[in-house]
């Protein structure tokens, strides 16, 4: 039996989590959400994802961490940054940091799911 392919997605925004599980659930991920990006670190340092969907402004630990320490244990899970507070300088940073793709809040769904085929497509 083929197994799902793993989503994390990391949102201190309440409706971002519900609403992009929901459409990547029905899409046929197996999709796991956290509020708290700490939680989601030591998630991380115990499972690997395919996709890591992750915003950039969060207290305690920020996406770039995520972003960081991800590209560090887990060197071929894609990750696609997620931001309302997007600048020319974040975008380079974040693709200078080997994020597969990066959007600014608010995201259409539709590009959304299109980013995760395609990050599935280059593992």
């Amino acid at each position: 039996m083929e197994t799902k392919p793993r989503i994390l997605v990391v949102d201190d925004e309440e409706v971002v989590c519900v609403m992009t599980k929901r459409i990547l659930e029905h899409d046929g991920f197996d999709v796991t959400v956290f509020m708290d990006s700490t939680r989601a670190l030591a998630a991380l340092e115990q499972e690997q994802f395919d996709v890591l969907i992750t915003d950039l402004k969060m207290k305690d630990v920020d996406g770039m961490q995520l972003l960081d320490f991800t590209n560090k244990k887990w060197p071929e899970t894609k990750v696609i940054v997620l931001t309302a507070f997007a600048t020319t300088e974040v975008a380079a940073e974040v693709f200078d940091k080997k994020a597969f793709d990066y959007f600014t809040k608010p995201v259409r769904i539709s590009d959304l799911q299109a980013s995760v085929k395609r990050a599935l497509e280059h593992k």
